[in-house]
C-alpha cells in the first residue's frame, strides 16, 4: 500500500501517523514543507520517500509532487493529512489521482455550518435555528426572525475564527465594520449557559464507529479566545448514552468512512443536548494523545490497522478521565511545574509547550493529567488554574 502523508512533520504529535503506518507494512511517502534533516531520524527512518515543496499552499507544486511519488513507487493508495487546514488540499489531490477518499464535492456537508444543520435535523438531533447572511439586509432580516443575542460565523470557517456574539446594536454595528460583507456567514441563537462538549471518534471503510469518546470543555472556545481565560478539557471516562445516541445518528446521516470525526455539541441545563458542528478530523493539539492516556490505548496504532484491513484490538484497561489543562505566560500561578509533578506523580502523562498557533486559543503551557474520579479532576483544575495573589500597597 502506498500512503502519501501530507506534511508529516507537522504537527509534530502527529508524527506518530507515519510510524504506526509503517509498523503496519505501509509504504509510507511524504509531502511537506521543511527540510529533510529537520524530520529527524525516526521521521526519516519511517517514510519510504519524502517529497519537498516550496509551499504545501501552491497546490500545482504538490500535484507535481504526488505525480513524482506516483511515477516511482506505482498507484497511490491513501492521501491523507489528518489535519483540518489541508482537508480541501487533500481531497483535491484524492480527485486529480483517482485515490480513494473525500473529493471536493464531498465536502460541502462538513465545511458548511449551514448543510451540517441539515444533515443534524435528518439525523433528528436537536439544533437551534440558523439563518445564512450574504448581505447588511440578510443580517436585519435574521436578526428580526432570530432575536438577541446571536453568534455570527462564516458559514464555511474552522473553530472561532471570526466568530462574533451580537448582543445589541454597538455589536450589531462593530460586525458590520468588520464584516463588510465579504464572505457569507451564518447566524444562530447564543445559547445561555451551554456546557461545551463533544462526540469524537473513528469509523472504517464501511461507516461502522471503532473508537469513540467524548471531552467537556470548562468554558466555551468563544468565552475562553475574548477572555484569554484559563482552559481545562476533559476526556470522559464513560459517554453518556444520550449523547451517544445523538452522535451515532450523525455519523450516520454525514456517512464518511475510514476517517475521523469530532462533533460539538452544547449541553443544556436540563441535561439535553444541540448539535452545533461536524468536523472531518481528529480534534486538534494534543487531544489524540489525551485519548490515548484516558484509555490505555495507540489510537495511531488503531488507524493504521483499519487503514489495512486489519483488526482493531481493544484495550481492557479500565478507562480514566484525562485532564487537558493550560497556564498562560501573561498570568503568574500559584503552583509551577515542579509543584504539579509533586503533587500529582506519574498521573501527569504530559508537559509540553504549546505551539504558537494554538497558543492565543488555549495557553502556552500544556499538561494532560489523568484521574479517576469527578472529584479528582476538580481538584486538578483547581491546582493547576490558582493564580498568585497579588498585594498592592495603599
Amino acid at each position: 500500500m502506498n500512503y502519501i502523508m501530507i506534511s508529516p512533520y507537522y504537527p509534530v504529535n502527529f508524527q506518530p501517523f507515519a510510524h504506526r503506518l509503517k509498523d503496519a507494512g505501509v509504504n509510507v511517502l511524504g509531502i511537506g514543507e521543511e527540510p529533510f534533516d529537520q524530520l529527524g531520524s525516526k521521521l526519516q527512518n519511517s517514510l519510504t520517500e519524502y517529497y519537498r515543496v516550496n509551499s504545501l499552499e501552491d497546490v500545482d507544486e504538490v500535484k507535481r509532487a504526488v505525480a513524482f511519488l506516483f511515477y516511482k513507487h506505482g498507484p497511490i493508495d491513501r492521501i491523507e493529512s489528518n489535519n483540518e487546514y489541508w482537508l480541501e488540499l487533500d481531497a483535491q489531490l484524492r480527485e486529480q489521482f483517482n485515490v480513494y477518499g473525500n473529493k471536493p464535492n464531498d465536502l460541502r456537508k462538513v465545511k458548511y455550518k449551514s448543510e451540517m444543520k441539515k444533515l443534524f435535523k435528518e439525523a433528528a438531533v436537536p439544533v437551534v435555528e440558523g439563518r445564512v447572511v450574504q448581505t447588511k439586509q440578510d443580517l436585519a432580516l435574521a436578526i428580526e426572525e432570530l432575536g438577541l443575542p446571536v453568534i455570527a460565523k462564516p458559514d464555511n470557517g474552522v473553530g472561532s475564527a471570526a466568530t462574533f456574539k451580537l448582543s445589541s446594536e454597538e455589536d450589531i454595528r462593530h460586525f458590520e465594520e468588520e464584516w463588510g460583507e465579504a464572505q457569507v456567514y451564518f447566524l444562530e441563537p447564543f445559547v445561555e449557559g451551554g456546557v461545551l462538549c463533544t462526540y469524537d471518534g473513528l469509523v472504517d471503510q464501511e461507516g461502522n464507529i471503532v473508537f469513540q469518546t467524548s471531552f467537556t470543555y470548562n468554558v466555551p472556545t468563544l468565552e475562553l479566545v475574548k477572555g484569554q481565560l484559563d482552559m481545562a478539557y476533559v476526556i470522559q471516562k464513560e459517554i453518556d448514552p444520550n449523547l451517544e445516541t445523538y452522535g451515532k445518528a450523525i455519523v450516520k446521516a454525514f456517512g464518511m468512512k475510514e476517517r475521523f470525526f469530532h462533533i460539538e455539541f452544547f449541553q443544556l441545563a436540563n441535561g439535553d443536548y444541540i448539535a452545533l458542528e461536524y468536523n472531518n478530523r481528529l480534534a486538534g493539539g494534543y487531544t489524540i494523545d489525551m485519548y490515548n492516556f484516558a484509555y490505555s490505548i495507540d489510537l495511531f496504532a488503531i488507524y493504521a490497522s483499519l487503514v489495512t484491513g486489519g483488526e482493531c484490538k481493544e484495550s481492557h484497561a479500565e478507562n480514566q478521565y484525562c485532564v487537558g489543562i493550560t497556564q498562560r505566560d501573561a498570568y503568574e500561578y500559584k503552583h509551577d511545574q515542579n509543584a504539579i509533578y509533586e503533587k500529582f506523580g506519574d498521573r501527569v502523562k504530559f508537559a509540553q509547550r504549546m505551539p504558537d498557533a494554538f497558543a492565543a486559543l488555549q495557553g502556552n503551557q500544556f499538561y494532560a493529567i489523568n484521574a479517576q474520579s469527578q472529584k479528582e479532576v476538580d481538584e486538578i483544575i483547581t491546582f493547576v488554574h490558582e493564580r498568585k495573589e497579588i498585594f498592592q500597597c495603599i
